[in-house]
């Protein structure tokens, strides 16, 4: 076997991520008649169907009253001394090595900072961006781009402040304020305007961005008004609400919470734009419970942006929606203190010391600083987590996950809020999900065991469950497939959603009749989720009654591959599309673009280097390699990747070089110690192929590829003795390995 190709590339994709139906009903494929109704809400809604808040004004006064001056009112503005919060007088702020310097001229508003050249200039402010605790600030590049200041207002404190101030970044990364992670476009305008079209050209890497209405109008939560305004003027008092507009008092709770989620989620985004036709996961996905963005349990570690989190709640599985805790219009919350989660919670049994354990009225004593602990985003943005959760100091102890006791005993320890809490309330009586998910997450002996039990339990809260289903692709064998299928006929079209991405990353046909029927599933999101693990398929074997929906959910995939071209995600999920089709350059030039965006993702380079050497640009692929070393020189499986790309071109010498340095760094591979014995032993340095080997069992003692291969070396160089020692441990450790009793016999018969 190519030795090369033994090389493992696990690609994580991230892609910067109103329903009508009961989300338990049993999966139903839908019938043919239907289809074309599911394909049909693609439509783009004109401008001029968006009134404006004037016109909504005039029937929803005490409405209007309260969403005026909100956030969502003030989401975006354009840049004027009524709506800039700062000063700009003159006054500088460095941060990083930075020195930004803002002021105004005449009536405009400028800032002279680092560009992305590594220079500096000066910008004109064009837009502001949010209220409190923080005002942004965005600048106008060419080609339509448009760009968020790293540097922000603090409205409470009236000071400048860096949004990462523990981050350093250069001005040729993607995380710059002058190049993607704060470009307005693609990161920020979807959620804060109405009825936006991004208009993305991936040949001139430029914007045509449109909206109707610049900030988070009427409109942007219960749709055009248009037609309603029209015909309430036509008919007075006659009329009668037809059921037309969006997030209405009618709306049913999960309904409600899935379109707040439309904006309050990290999100996939699936349609060109968003249409109001369909539900959330007809235009959006989203991101799952992950080691990166949440906490081995589920609580909030990077921005999740609420729903993530609500989702996970006993509160949302009991129908409790978001305007039950927040005015629908001014946003803010509608009770003080303890008296908000009174509206459900027999305050005489849970606002007491005998419960919280903390004098009443006492900011301890407050159920959101026990059950909703929170972090700061943005620099001072404080947030809290949505998913109500009792504090579990135990997991705390067992996966290094926070928990509110030692949030505010800063002087304590878990081991003693551990100690207190079974003082206090027991042994937890009950099963929260995160004691299967986080073992799971983890990687425990039984991880693999606990997120099966997870998938199956479909009383947990979906999203609960699609994130097991996702956790599962790091434990994954083919006897797990099999019972993987059953999923694609969840209820939950969020853990079909997750079973699709785990099966896309497996290159086979052998699973296609299952996952032909997803291309009519009711959502969008799973349908291109389907294509795309369908991807190793080729046309010309698609079956007939599947031709006709296979040619529109191709229009669906590739117009998802349009939203998200600006993306490195959905360039590198373009990329191994093509790659899935066994077209290796258009797989590379895709991979090669995602670079361009982001040229310190060494991910997607990587991934590149390997697709160089398959394509037989060994140079091409060398250099990727050492680039990633260059930029991340503490990351041993590159090292790896290089000594073998080395070893198979007859540079024995600089392979042995290369892993040896990925021995340093990931000593726990066996794979290293293994390839590096074989190196050493044809260079014929044998004491240290051997003292090599040794070495890896030191760290694996039972490790069977190192004890054969001891094995065989002692065997090799006369030593006769030691090799029969391996080979019994070999023949004691795999019984039912038939060649390792026939290599011991072998052995044996040696004088």
């Amino acid at each position: 076997m190519n030795i090369f190709l033994r090389i493992i590339t696990v690609f994580i994709l991230i892609v910067f991520i109103s329903c009508k139906e009961d989300r338990n009903q049993e999966y139903i494929e839908i019938p043919p008649e239907d289809l074309d109704a599911i394909f049909a809400s693609t439509h783009q809604i004109p401008d001029a169907d968006f009134l404006g808040d004037d016109a909504c004004k005039k029937c929803h006064q005490k409405e209007y009253k309260d969403w005026e001056g909100s956030h969502h009112d003030k989401a975006m503005q354009l840049a004027n001394r009524e709506t800039i919060l700062a000063d700009f007088k003159g006054e500088k702020f460095t941060s990083q090595g930075v020195t930004s310097r803002f002021y105004s001229k005449g009536d405009d508003f400028f800032v002279n900072t680092e560009g992305p050249d590594g220079k500096y200039h000066d910008y004109k402010i064009v837009y502001t961006f949010g209220l409190t605790p923080l005002q942004q600030y965005i600048v106008e590049f060419p080609k339509g781009r448009f760009q968020c200041l790293r540097t922000a207002w603090d409205s409470v404190k009236n000071k400048w402040f860096d949004l990462y101030p523990d981050f350093k970044v250069v001005h040729s990364e993607w995380l710059h304020w002058s190049r993607g992670g704060l470009n307005w476009n693609t990161m920020c305008s979807d959620c804060h305007s109405t009825n936006v079209r991004k208009n993305y050209d991936p040949k001139t890497k430029g914007y045509d961005t449109k909206y109707a209405l610049i900030n988070v109008n009427c409109e942007a939560c219960h749709g055009p008004g248009k037609d309603h305004v029209e015909k309430a003027s036509q008919l007075g008092e006659n009329y009668k609400a037809s059921g037309a507009m969006h997030m209405t008092s009618k709306t049913n709770p999960k309904e409600l919470v899935d379109q707040c989620a439309r904006c309050h989620m990290r999100r996939e985004q699936i349609s060109e734009f968003f249409n109001f036709e369909g539900t959330m996961l007809d235009h959006y996905y989203p991101q799952l419970i992950t080691d990166r963005l949440y906490y081995l349990d589920g609580q909030i570690l990077d921005e999740d942006y609420v729903y993530g989190s609500f989702v996970q709640s006993k509160m949302y599985q009991n129908n409790v929606k978001c305007s039950d805790c927040h005015n629908s219009h001014s946003l803010e919350l509608k009770f003080k203190g303890n008296d908000l989660c009174a509206q459900c919670h027999i305050p005489e049994k849970y606002n007491t010391p005998e419960h919280h354990f903390h004098d009443v009225d006492s900011e301890s004593g407050q159920c959101i600083n026990c059950h909703m602990p929170g972090r700061y985003y943005m620099g001072n943005d404080f947030r809290r987590d949505h998913s109500f959760r009792i504090p579990r100091p135990d997991l705390s102890l067992k996966y290094d996950t926070p928990n509110a006791c030692v949030g505010c005993h800063k002087d304590k320890d878990n081991e003693w809020a551990w100690e207190a809490f079974k003082d206090q309330h027991g042994t937890p009586d009950y099963e929260h999900f995160s004691e299967l998910l986080a073992p799971g997450l983890h990687g425990d002996p039984n991880g693999k065991e606990a997120l099966l039990e997870l998938m199956h339990d479909t009383l947990q809260p979906e999203i609960a469950r699609a994130s097991a289903v996702n956790g599962l692709q790091y434990y994954i064998n083919a006897n797990d497939l099999n019972n993987l299928m059953t999923f694609l006929e969840d209820s939950s079209p969020m853990v079909r959603g997750a079973t699709l991405d785990v099966l896309g990353n497996i290159n086979t046909t052998d699973y296609a009749t299952y996952l032909l029927p997803l291309l009519k599933d009711g959502k969008r999101s799973v349908r291109v989720k389907a294509f795309y693990a369908l991807g190793d398929l080729k046309e010309n074997q698609i079956p007939a009654q599947y031709k006709e929906v296979y040619a529109k959910v191709k229009k669906e995939f590739f117009t998802y591959l349009y939203a998200t071209a600006d993306f490195v995600g959905g360039l590198a999920k373009k990329a191994n599309y093509y790659l899935k089709k066994g077209d290796l350059p258009k797989a590379i030039d895709n991979y090669e673009k995602a670079l361009e965006i982001d040229p310190l993702n060494n991910m997607v380079r990587t991934s590149l280097a390997n697709l160089y050497y398959r394509n037989g640009a060994l140079d091409k692929a060398e250099n990727a390699f050492k680039t990633v070393i260059e930029q991340e020189p503490d990351y041993g499986p590159t090292y790896y990747s290089l000594a073998l790309l080395l070893a198979e071109q007859g540079r024995t010498d600089e392979a042995v070089t290369q892993l040896e340095e990925a021995i340093t760094y990931m000593p726990e591979n066996m794979r290293v110690y293994y390839n590096l014995g074989l190196l050493y032993d044809k260079a014929n340095e044998r004491v240290k192929a051997k003292n090599t080997l040794l070495k890896g069992l030191k760290v694996s003692p039972t490790n069977e590829d190192l004890l054969y291969t001891l094995a065989f070396f002692y065997s090799k160089y006369g030593e006769t003795q030691k090799a029969k020692e391996f080979g019994n441990q070999l023949v004691q450790l795999y019984p039912n390995n038939t060649n390792y009793k026939a290599f011991l016999q072998q052995l044996e018969g040696i004088n």
